[in-house]
This record gives structure tokens, sequence and C-alpha cells, in this order.
């Protein structure tokens, strides 16, 4: 029987699903991004490092989205998983105010946001300054 620890130790934090959907986007508009660079605080998922620009992409239920997935918290252990999550927010909120400090111009995508793939482009489009028509 698979245990939840089970579960959650198969999760991974790079090259998820949302990730590949933003960089396929994301490559379309404007190549040239880094993955996960250790050397930028918060080691956002993609990053422009000449231009300053870092995206993140969230899930929904680890970095405590308002939405519906993001507010579900398990009913196994809730006291751990609450404390886990407002941690995860806390740190989220100093690495994206770190990088303001320095310079970044930061962009968040929910997971929950992916689903319209038109909608992601016109973000990243605008994130990037690039026209939303760009290299389709």
């Amino acid at each position: 029987m698979t245990t939840r620890s089970d579960i959650m130790r198969a999760v991974t934090s790079a090259d998820t699903k949302p990730e590949r959907i933003v960089r396929k986007v994301a490559h379309a508009i404007a190549p040239g991004y880094r993955l996960n660079r250790r050397d930028i605080p918060g080691k956002p998922d993609l990053a422009y490092i000449g231009r300053k620009l870092a995206i993140f992409v969230h899930g929904c239920f680890w970095h405590g989205h308002g939405c519906k997935r993001g507010a579900r918290v398990p009913k196994d252990n809730r006291g751990y998983w609450i404390a886990k999550i407002a941690r995860n927010r806390v740190r989220d909120e100093k690495t994206l105010a770190t990088l303001d400090r320095e310079g970044w111009k930061t962009l968040v995508l929910w997971e929950c946001q992916l689903k319209d793939e038109v909608v992601l482009r016109e973000r990243l489009s605008a994130f990037l300054n690039y026209p939303s028509s760009a290299r389709r």
C-alpha cells in the first residue's frame, strides 16, 4: 500500500508539467532563458539573466494559492501541512523582495492559470515585452 509519504516523496521540484508548459510558450516568444539557476535568489524556474527577468511557476497546493486546489489541505496531519505551506509563502515573499531589491523583474504563474494557452502567451509576452503575436 502506498503511503502519503511515498506519494509526497515522488513529487519533483523541477521539470514539472506546469513548468514544461510555460517553457514551451516562453521559448516560442523569447528563447534564451536559463532553468533553475541556483545563483539567483529563489532559483527561478526560468531566468533571462542579462535582462534580469525571473519567472516562477508555482503549484497551487504547495504555495498556498487562493484557488480551489490551493485552498485544499490534506485531512491527515493538517497542522503540519498548514505550517509547511505558510513557510513556503513566507519564503516566496522574501525571495520576491530580494529579487526586487537586486533589480530583477519577476512573474509568478500559478498552476491553475496555465490551462488557457492564449492567456498564458499574452501574460508572458507582456512580461517579456514582446507583442503577443510575436514568434508563434
